[in-house]
């Protein structure tokens, strides 16, 4: 055995994983140590065995980097399961011949997209000494290899120019490809992940990622690719394949958003930050040529993919505190509301000025909002359609339904199966497994509770521009009567019924951390639990069952799709589990519908409890626990680093604090490996834990310190 293979065994037999896992890993690590093809990527390797980084290793040579939802996503670097040259350009090789396979007799022609990253080893893996082929790669870069392997292989490929600064945006890619009329596209981003993520996603000639089957088809072809064929940038520009986006491709995007408009109404003022993405690009012009009163938030507008100013660098509407910066600017302008996008710009997030403070809206609760306009607004005698998934709130469908509308609401998580819909409504006119009929014309929206909206069927993924436009003319609605989003959306819960939606991620990494997903699901299926928070579990859905309403599993991808577990607590309440198909986490989605009468405050309550309940129980099935209290530490913390937090760098904080040593080095120093501002992702713990455990004076006041609380 080569002396490096024989350290990295040894190495990785301390790790507690599967022996498959193990043997996997390392014969991933000989390939990449004694094939040509992984010469440039050697000297890191040795690096990581030198410096005994088994963990890491094993984690990024224990399997290729899969599929998610339509392509490869994840952190960049030097293996089979991390993105690289080699598992781009793999994936586009596989893309090409799946669409060889798909069009046999047509000259194929894709778009290529991409967003604002740079991956520059944040986290300090690798050896600075040592040469990296990775450091440095932006999205661009993995941009223009694609063009060279699609090139390579006579594929007509249309990007930016080279020395274009604007980057381009997900829902733009989906117009693009359906205008230039194209086979597919791909888009260079990782979305909302953090910094040094990246990733490629496909997507099909509806300007749509493929569903089941279809999908399956192209893993398949992924896997099989022995020889990657490419050109040089010269000789690929040579050839005449490489082709500029054509000038009109971005002003006839933001016309088209911009006429979807449903009211005059223009009297809010907006914030808007696209948190260093690409939304500068397509909801700024959208909300502009709609007439409205935009401030951009001038510190975030720059397109730069280490996001330096967004708390946590998260660039993720979903998170609060991602609009830190745009609160202080809406103060400063009298803004009524703040919105703010992901890199790729397919996500959008809002918060709204009400009772002199700002509230933040949930995915659901703007899905509920542009709903509502939606439909209030809808024109035409035919009867709308309105499309979310299972995950979403079911407030949206009730409502819909009691407003006339038809609904699809059992929809298996993933804007692909959105625009599966709207696909089946362009070719027959009704909805497989629905009494849905209809046309296009008659889709009003599309929408999933993580944020995403879709107003236009003449897209095929989520669009932030579209949701920015709908909620800015809600909100003006609401400010010539004297009210806010908030008033409208307590107007609708007294109409339709007050429902509390909450959500918990389980952050567990590695191949350590993926094996735990997999078994919590597994547990599950095996052995449910009688009673969820002493609520009893009055049904059981496995949405892989082939007798349940998605039938048969016709690949494996849609057995990943399909990995979704339902517990029913009577008619009032449900928990839904599933693993994430882009990032490593758990995903728990907590609903219960309030009772009339019953408060809203104590509907949240519940609902919170709930989620920690289970979550204790899914913890407790791989031999996890954390204290009640420690369930407030931001998700974005990682399982096991919210353990130690809990079980290590607390009792030694109560204990400095106790003795009045020195604290705040101590503790800024305990916490930096949970990332950038990481004061703010365990500030509620502390807080929490003070009050759980009535802790004596003086460490309660240095805690509460701590926590930013005087």
């Amino acid at each position: 055995m080569d002396p490096m293979l024989e350290r990295a065994a040894e190495g990785m037999s301390t790790l507690a994983v599967a022996p498959a896992t193990r043997e996997m890993a390392l014969a991933n690590l000989n390939r990449w140590l004694t094939e040509d093809a992984f010469v440039p990527y050697r000297a890191q390797i040795e690096g990581l065995i030198v410096r005994r980084k088994w963990e890491v290793l094993l984690d990024s040579f224990y399997q290729v980097i899969p599929f998610g939802t339509g392509g490869r996503r994840g952190t960049c670097g030097i293996g089979p399961n991390r993105i690289n040259p080699w598992t781009l350009a793999t994936s586009v090789q596989g893309h090409v011949e799946y669409l060889q396979d798909r069009f046999p007799d047509e000259d194929l022609s894709v778009v290529i997209a991409y967003d604002v990253r740079v991956f520059r080893d944040r986290g300090s893996i690798y050896d600075p000494a040592r040469p990296n082929p990775v450091l440095g790669l932006s999205s661009r870069d993995f941009a223009e290899l694609a063009a060279r392997v699609y090139a390579g292989n006579g594929v007509e490929v249309y990007m930016p120019r080279r020395g274009d600064d604007r980057c381009m945006s997900t829902p733009e890619l989906s117009w693009a490809i359906r205008r230039l009329r194209t086979q597919a596209g791909l888009n260079v981003s990782a979305s909302h992940n953090p910094p040094d993520d990246n990733g490629g996603k496909f997507y099909n000639q509806q300007g749509g990622q493929e569903i089941p089957p279809y999908d399956e088809a192209m893993v398949r072809c992924v896997e099989q690719v022995t020889d990657i064929r490419t050109l040089s940038w010269q000789k690929a520009k040579d050839s005449g394949l490489l082709r500029p986006l054509p000038d009109d491709a971005h002003a006839s995007f933001v016309q088209h958003v911009a006429m979807r408009t449903r009211t005059p109404s223009r009297s809010a003022v907006i914030c808007y930050t696209p948190l260093h993405g690409t939304g500068a690009g397509t909801v700024l012009p959208v909300l502009r040529a709609a007439g409205f009163a935009v401030h951009p938030v001038a510190d975030q507008m720059s397109q730069d993919g280490d996001f330096p100013t967004v708390p946590f660098r998260a660039p993720n509407p979903e998170v609060p505190r991602a609009f830190d910066i745009a609160i202080v600017q809406a103060e400063e302008v009298g803004a009524d509301l703040a919105l703010a996008t992901d890199p790729d710009a397919d996500r959008i997030g809002c918060v709204v000025r009400h009772d002199g403070g700002w509230r933040f809206l949930t995915g659901n609760e703007i899905g509920l909002l542009v709903c509502h306009h939606a439909l209030a607004n809808h024109k035409g005698p035919s009867r709308p359609i309105v499309v979310q998934t299972e995950v979403t709130t079911g407030a949206i469908a009730r409502m819909a339904r009691a407003e006339g509308a038809q609904v699809v609401d059992r929809l298996l998580v993933g804007f692909k199966y959105v625009g599966e819909v709207l696909r089946n409504l362009e070719t027959t006119g009704r909805v497989p497994g629905s009494d849905v009929t209809g046309t296009v014309e008659d889709f009003v929206l599309g929408v999933e509770e993580s944020h995403g909206v879709l107003i236009t069927p003449y897209l095929r993924d989520k669009d932030a521009a579209g949701g920015a436009l709908y909620l800015a003319e809600l909100a003006s609605i609401a400010k010539d009567r004297g009210q806010t989003l908030v008033d409208v959306l307590d107007g609708l819960s007294d109409r339709y019924g007050y429902v509390r939606n909450h959500l918990i991620s389980i952050v567990m990494r590695g191949a350590v951390g993926r094996e735990r997903i997999g078994a919590i699901q597994e547990s599950f299926r095996a052995r449910q639990p009688a009673t969820i928070g002493g609520r009893a579990v009055t049904a059981f859905h496995d949405r892989r069952d082939p007798n349940g309403p998605f039938g048969r599993i016709v690949s494996s991808t849609d057995a990943a799709s399909r990995d979704v577990l339902v517990f029913e607590l009577g008619a009032d309440a449900r928990v839904i589990l599933r693993p994430s198909g882009t990032e490593p986490k758990s995903k728990v989605y907590v609903e219960v519908r309030g009772a009339p009468g019953v408060a809203r405050a104590v509907v949240d309550a519940e609902a919170e409890r709930l989620a920690e309940a289970f979550v204790d129980e899914m913890l407790l099935r791989v031999d996890l626990a954390v204290p009640a209290w420690a369930h407030a530490v931001n998700d974005l913390v990682a399982v096991e680093a919210k353990i130690a937090f809990a079980t290590v760098t607390v009792p030694a904080l109560v204990s400095r604090a106790e003795r009045a040593e020195e604290i705040d080095a101590w503790f800024d120093d305990a916490i930096r490996p949970l990332g950038k501002d990481a004061r703010r992702l365990v500030d509620r713990a502390l807080l929490r834990f003070v009050a759980d455990t009535a802790l004596a004076e003086p460490a309660a006041t240095v805690l509460r310190r701590l926590a930013g609380v005087a």
